[in-house]
């Protein structure tokens, strides 16, 4: 993921992890990375790697999970963001962190991974929250949910609207999250997503990852076809 912002007529995806990657998941889903990786475009993948209450993993299972999956994704030019925790992003070579609300502020995240790194920022459904954010020197702020998800609990419900709004008001990209799938995302490109951020709508889809990538791309590209 560029930190300038990308061009206008673009729509990247942002994959997300699934929660669970403990035992012989793991290396199930490195083939399904692969996959998904070969067969279109993709600007990053963030880790976020919980227990099955959601409560925070151990360190220890986060480091295999991240050694296992950061080579893979920047051998391919993808960027690797580590979910909540600007240490271990910092400790296990990923190019950014992802941070929440209730997690490490801005600032703090920032002090950590250093100057170069991408820091984005969990805004839910706010715009003042996105806007504090992209002020303090955020690389993109994160929107949704917009669909229904049950990948996590949404603390917020968005609309399309929230990303036309900021699309048209400031440069920092925007990530939608939440439910989002080749069939219902056209909305949200139409908005002025910069990133679509999808967990289930690829690993769980009927078809396997990589032909989930390519209807994402042929989406993207219907949506908002190139000039």
């Amino acid at each position: 993921m560029a930190k300038s912002p990308p061009a206008a007529d673009t729509c990247r995806l942002y994959l997300i992890t699934p929660p669970n990657l403990d035992g012989d998941a793991l290396g199930k889903f490195v083939d399904a990375l692969t996959e998904a990786l070969d067969a279109g475009d993709v600007a990053c993948l963030q880790i976020r790697i919980k227990n099955p209450d959601d409560t925070p993993a151990p360190d220890a299972y986060i480091r295999r999970v991240a050694e296992a999956l950061v080579p893979v994704a920047q051998s391919r030019d993808v960027a690797v963001i580590m979910n909540d925790r600007p240490d271990l992003a910092l400790e296990l070579g990923c190019d950014g962190v992802h941070v929440g609300q209730q997690d490490a502020a801005y600032k703090q995240a920032r002090a950590t991974v250093g100057p170069d790194a991408i820091v984005g920022v969990t805004c839910h459904d706010s715009r003042h929250l996105a806007m504090a954010a992209a002020e303090a020197g955020a690389d993109y702020v994160a929107f949704g949910a917009f669909y229904p998800t049950t990948t996590k609990s949404p603390k917020s419900s968005a609309s399309p609207e929230l990303l036309r709004w900021w699309s048209e008001v400031m440069e920092v990209p925007c990530v939608a999250i939440g439910g989002i799938t080749p069939e219902n995302s056209a909305p949200l490109i139409d908005a002025g997503a910069d990133f679509l951020a999808v967990s289930a709508g690829v690993w769980a889809h009927p078809d396997g990852p990589g032909a989930a990538i390519a209807k994402f791309t042929a989406a993207i590209a219907a949506a908002r076809p190139a000039d």
